[in-house]
């Protein structure tokens, strides 16, 4: 897959996290604290989003209530609760859209490769060409509680998993060549037998045959999204991925990131433009610095303690008893959870003058990505920065509340990224989110198997 469109102005997505991508946003005055289920609300957003030229929306979800809380009490202060299915989302979106796209989450561990296929085949049609596949291995033990397992697939094996389940994926995609479909009415012919490619295949893990009950998708494959940043993870993504998604709070570690996703590229014999590289980052937007200051500050002082304390456990551990001005404890030995995500908090948690309610408020904040502080043009500057000195080629933009950030990312920032000529004013391409983010259609690839 290599890349059609080499312009280079940065690729936006609007990432959805819940009723907001601050763990305090929902108790902000303004904020919409139902946001997350007010299917109206995210109509007009698309609608918004399209009009201000965004690539796509983003849906980074999970199939549990993931958290860490000790008890139910203590859970009971996350708003991260009741979210829409993204899949059932897609479609309503697609329906009220012409030219913007949808990536969303579906975990190659709690998931069948023939329902994946299918659903986002399904969608590929249903959004005339406009959906991606963001592929997750799934990180919470609440995920594997929820499908018959009494703790989380370990790490090497998921990835393990993973890889076949792509395969197999794309192989189900291409079950049928694209014009294999003939319905021809004089001779009663539905499709060209020759044009048929019955998967058969028998794997380490899995037994799939096929062939996939929808035509090929529209764009060949969706754009396939991945966010694994550790070995494994970069492994997978230099195969299969279009878009790389990341959380990267510094613009050394960003560039740093994106050389080695570019050379992991190189190895796997693809173009460096084939595959986008985007951060997620928080801007908290005010018309003057001060008024920027103010909101960060009010955001951050919102950060309740029972929301703040169980996002640092899984590396850790229960930190409660413990002075929250004081230092971290070191770090427990291993994870199964997210690799890159515990190794950039030990980091974190090393920074000098770091203390507990530091550093908790910096993943509530964020979930670790880099929050931006300041007017359009200052947020507009730091993202300039990192895109002309290559450390990502577009960003995921992160409201920390719903609605009015994300209003203000499309009416404030873009205009000032517009201005400077580093954003679109109009969709290129045929269409399609591929045709959009200058990616090329996948070839028809029968892989050899057997009819």
């Amino acid at each position: 897959m290599s890349a059609i469109n080499e312009r280079r102005q940065m690729k936006l997505g609007l990432n959805i996290v819940a009723n907001g991508a601050h763990a305090a946003g929902w108790r902000m005055p303004q904020a919409r604290a139902d946001a997350a289920m007010d299917i109206r609300l995210w109509k007009k957003m698309a609608q918004a989003a399209e009009k201000a030229r965004f690539h796509f929306m983003f849906w980074a979800d999970g199939i549990a209530v993931r958290h860490s809380a000790r008890d139910d009490d203590e859970l009971s202060y996350n708003a991260r609760i009741d979210v829409f299915e993204p899949m059932t989302v897609i479609g309503a979106l697609a329906a009220v859209t012409e030219r913007i796209g949808f990536v969303a989450s579906a975990s190659t561990t709690y998931n069948e490769p023939y329902h994946i296929a299918r659903k986002f085949a399904s969608l590929d049609y249903v959004s005339n060409g406009r959906v991606g596949w963001n592929v997750v291995t799934s990180w919470s033990e609440q995920e594997a509680y929820n499908f018959g397992r009494e703790a989380h697939m370990e790490h090497g094996l998921r990835y393990r998993r993973a890889e076949e389940f792509v395969d197999i994926v794309f192989g189900l995609w291409d079950s049928w060549e694209d014009d294999a479909f003939i319905r021809d009415k004089a001779s009663g012919r539905y499709f060209d037998p020759n044009k048929l490619h019955t998967l058969n295949h028998r794997g380490e893990i899995f037994s799939v045959k096929g062939p996939l009950n929808v035509a090929r998708p529209i764009q060949g494959y969706p754009v396939i999204a991945q966010a694994g940043s550790s070995g494994p993870g970069q492994d997978l993504g230099s195969r299969i991925a279009d878009l790389i998604y990341t959380a990267q709070k510094t613009r050394e570690s960003a560039l740093t990131f994106y050389r080695s996703v570019k050379e992991h590229a190189a190895a796997a014999g693809r173009a460096p433009g084939s595959m986008l590289v985007m951060p997620g980052i928080l801007p908290i937007m005010g018309r003057t610095r001060q008024e920027a200051k103010d909101r960060f500050e009010q955001l951050q002082d919102l950060v309740h303690p029972r929301v703040g304390l169980p996002t640092l456990a899984d590396t850790y551990g229960d930190l409660s008893a413990m002075p929250q001005d004081g230092p971290l404890p070191p770090p427990l030995e291993g994870s199964n959870a997210v690799k890159s995500g515990h190794e950039a908090l030990i980091r974190l948690g090393q920074q000098p003058g770091m203390t507990i309610s530091k550093l908790y408020k910096i993943m509530a904040g964020a979930s670790g990505h880099n929050m931006l502080v300041g007017t359009p043009a200052d947020v507009a500057d730091q993202m300039e920065d990192w895109f002309l000195a290559g450390a990502c080629d577009g960003w995921n933009i992160m409201p920390a509340f719903m609605p009015d950030p994300a209003y203000e990312a499309f009416e404030w920032l873009v205009p000032e990224l517009q201005r400077r000529g580093l954003h679109q004013t109009e969709y290129s391409g045929d269409g399609t989110l591929r045709g959009s983010l200058g990616l090329a259609r996948p070839e028809f690839h029968s892989r050899g198997y057997a009819r």
